[in-house]
């Protein structure tokens, strides 16, 4: 297999997806570097250097940034302190989805005649960890550097922290120091990483964050999860497949509890079925080890144990903003940090500084911070040239989906797609709704999947503007739905418009008749 580039959402990305990397622009001529250092920022001195547009964190919402800001003829830097292409490509997106895809192959196999047999046989676990490795390109970020070369967006390696108003001194691996200063905008794309409950003795533990889950490199015998969102289910289903025995300790009453309540039932379903130990109600008092590497005990509220080898906790994300120099600039470490609709960090006077992707808790999905970024970058660019800015809803400088038309995909089986709001959130915002639902098994293409499919649509209407705000799909293949869906939510399609959308007969997609057929009634 040809090793594929690092992952990052414009032009070619590790995880075998591939956009686009056209429409920059002409070069804008880089800073002069100091004579000691190369294009991977292996800085030895503190010469002050200056730019347009300093980016802090190359993962693929920084990446979109500076696509955008050089787009506009505005010279741009990016600092990462660990691999170009960022959490998404190395420990989360990418890796994930390359460990499930077999999994999802072989359940949809099971459901049809004819393959059903072939496909009892258990997962040959390694080779779905070394398809993995590939699709991470074995944790190298060769090819990410190599785009920001060819688009002359210069990189910086090491830790940066803001030093005041548009300034950054990055640490660089050699010991190093480079001082970095900006004309017109510092971005912070630094991402978020894996909260840990504050609970005694939990680091002695040695706990899977979701980047140990993604990278481990063996099944363990019995893996506990700790957490009931999409982290959690992802993780559950993959590694049940790989050989673990997997226990699932919720604390509340249902999985998904973001997302249509049904979508959670028929998720847990299926890992059940796949073997799952599901508990609800599971409230995690304590944990220890036996040892380094001997065996987790885990206590529960109301006396109950749980024995695993590895215990996974996925129970939430925190901003990766720590040691960012925050509180040089007024702010608090640690902290989220609060954005307009063009990502301008409000607290901070000037206009000069923004936030994009998860560090501005806006929406934790790596599409939506790839969106902020190229929304963020084309607000600096206008800005710079002293142009309007389009800051109307859903004009060219805002990032309006983030309220209203959010898509996510859950890749467990059944697959779970769900774009705007939930049936709930409509109502509870004092939308006037009808809510549609519909037996996705009953629809005719369905049944090409197979013989037991078993799924649900929902679309969330607004009786007063006509037209969409919410759609939910749970079923085997229903991500490749979504974005039909988002398109009619973003776009604000009126509902008898989408009557005359005709789907392709048998598809899955018919689904779209038979939601708008029960809508008119």
């Amino acid at each position: 297999m040809t090793a594929r580039p690092p992952a990052r959402g414009i032009g070619v990305t590790p995880a075998g997806s591939w956009g686009h990397a056209a429409g920059r622009g002409a070069p804008v001529p880089r800073p002069a570097r100091p004579p000691s250092e190369s294009s991977t920022g292996a800085a030895v001195n503190d010469a002050p250097r200056t730019y347009d547009v300093i980016v802090i964190g190359a993962g693929p919402v920084g990446e979109n940034v500076a696509d955008r800001t050089r787009a506009a003829g505005l010279s741009t830097v990016v600092v990462e302190r660990e691999l170009v292409g960022g959490e998404c490509s190395y420990w989360a997106c990418m890796p994930s989805k390359a460990l499930l895809r077999p999994v999802i192959a072989r359940a949809d196999a099971r459901r049809l005649p004819g393959l059903a047999g072939a496909a009892q046989a258990p997962l040959d676990a390694a080779k779905v960890l070394a398809r993995r490795d590939e699709f991470t390109s074995h944790w190298k970020d060769d090819g990410q550097v190599g785009w920001l070369d060819s688009v002359d967006v210069d990189l910086v390696r090491g830790h940066g922290r803001l030093t005041g108003e548009r300034e950054v001194a990055v640490a660089t691996p050699d010991g190093g120091t480079v001082r970095l200063t900006a004309r017109h905008a510092v971005v912070v794309a630094t991402g978020t990483t894996a909260a840990l409950p504050p609970m005694p003795g939990i680091d002695d533990v040695n706990p899977w964050t979701s980047r140990d889950a993604t990278s481990a490199k063996e099944a363990p015998r019995r893996l506990a999860v700790v957490g009931g969102g999409v982290v959690a289910v992802e993780m559950a289903t993959a590694w049940q497949a790989l050989g673990s025995q997997v226990t699932l300790l919720v604390r509340g009453d249902r999985l998904l509890d973001r997302i249509e309540p049904f979508a959670g039932e028929l998720v847990a379903d299926g890992l059940r079925e796949a073997g799952v130990e599901v508990r609800f109600g599971a409230n995690v008092g304590s944990v220890e080890r036996d040892g380094a590497h001997g065996e987790v005990r885990i206590g529960l509220e109301g006396g109950a144990r749980v024995t695993a080898d590895e215990v996974l906790f996925a129970v939430g994300r925190r901003p990766h903003t720590g040691d960012i120099g925050l509180e040089t600039v007024g702010l608090k470490p640690g902290s989220w940090l609060e954005v307009d609709d063009t990502c301008q960090v409000t607290a901070v006077p000037g206009g000069w500084l923004y936030a994009c992707g998860d560090v501005n808790h806006r929406a934790l999905l790596t599409h939506q911070g790839k969106y902020q970024g190229r929304m963020a970058g084309a607000a600096i660019g206008a800005r710079a040239k002293g142009e309007p800015v389009d800051d109307a809803p859903w004009g060219a400088h805002v990032a309006t989906a983030d309220h209203a038309a959010v898509p996510q995909v859950v890749f467990t089986d059944p697959e779970v797609a769900a774009v705007g709001l939930s049936a709930a959130e409509a109502q509870q915002a004092g939308r006037n709704v009808k809510v549609v639902d519909y037996d996705l098994g009953q629809v005719a293409g369905a049944s090409l999947y197979g013989d037991d499919y078993r799924g649900r649509a929902r679309m969330v209407v607004d009786l007063d503007r006509g037209h969409l705000v919410g759609v939910t799909f749970v079923g085997p293949g229903v991500g490749e739905l979504l974005h039909s869906a988002t398109v009619a939510v973003a776009g604000e399609v009126p509902v008898d418009r989408l009557w005359h959308a005709v789907p392709s007969y048998p598809t899955v997609s018919e689904i779209w008749l038979r939601l708008l057929e029960t809508y008119r009634g």
